[in-house]
């Protein structure tokens, strides 16, 4: 914990284990609600209403963030505090991220799915930064001049950008931390149903036919076993 804290990383750690914590306590509540047992709390319903848990995020982002705002010292234990229940909140607006993207309840449909995704995103993103890794490798051009970093940022930012609309998520998000991880997304060959395919590959063409076969063969079998550890960690979903 020292090590954490004398390199600057305690809130980032704090937000990070309070996030984990907060996904996997919520995931819990939701799913003993859904079997229904007797021994658990069940939704607040206050006159009827269904208050989602993403409204309890929402105070704790506030009450978090700004308390993190007040706190000049990084390294004491409010600073820590205040990260945390941003972390906790962070996790339970993240967890019905499906739901206010599309405006419904969609939390036990397949696109509920989506919310899970992004949880695990956020995961991986701290945990890299949480082992020293900086988006579009900052910290490593920062000695080099005004140019070599606006060189460098620029690249980085394309070829991740590039990735994502390639259709890669993992592949440009995590890219932005490791620069050759978003150039082998930028190269290859799109996700058929990509904004980039769709613009660029023509219909029934020859790269349009080879990426919906990389499609079936390689990208299928990989999404369906994280929609196995979706489901194994968060509830299979149950309506279409």
């Amino acid at each position: 914990m020292r090590e954490i804290a004398d390199t600057g990383r305690l809130r980032l750690f704090c937000f990070f284990a309070a996030f984990i914590a907060g996904f996997l306590f919520i995931r819990f509540s939701v799913r003993m609600i859904r079997r229904q047992v007797r021994w658990w709390p069940g939704n607040v319903t206050p006159g009827g209403q269904h208050i989602h848990h993403a409204v309890f995020g929402l105070v704790f982002m506030i009450v978090g963030g700004v308390g993190g705002l007040a706190i000049e010292d990084g390294t004491s234990g409010w600073a820590a505090v205040t990260a945390a229940l941003f972390g906790v909140g962070a996790a339970l607006v993240l967890d019905e991220f499906a739901l206010v993207l599309y405006l419904r309840d969609v939390y036990w449909s397949d696109q509920g799915r989506l919310s899970v995704e992004v949880v695990f995103i956020t995961i991986a993103l701290c945990g890299l930064m949480l082992l020293g890794l900086r988006p579009l490798g900052v910290d490593e051009v920062a000695g080099d001049g005004l140019w070599s970093i606006m060189l460098v940022l620029v690249f980085d930012a394309c070829v991740a950008v590039i990735a994502l609309l390639k259709g890669k998520i993992w592949t440009g998000v995590i890219g932005l931390f490791v620069g050759v991880i978003a150039l082998v997304g930028a190269v290859r060959l799109a996700r058929p149903d990509s904004p980039w395919a769709r613009r660029r590959y023509s219909p029934d063409s020859r790269k349009e036919r080879r990426a919906r076969v990389r499609e079936r063969r390689y990208r299928l079998p990989v999404q369906r076993l994280g929609d196995r550890l979706s489901d194994l960690i968060a509830g299979r979903p149950s309506a279409r």
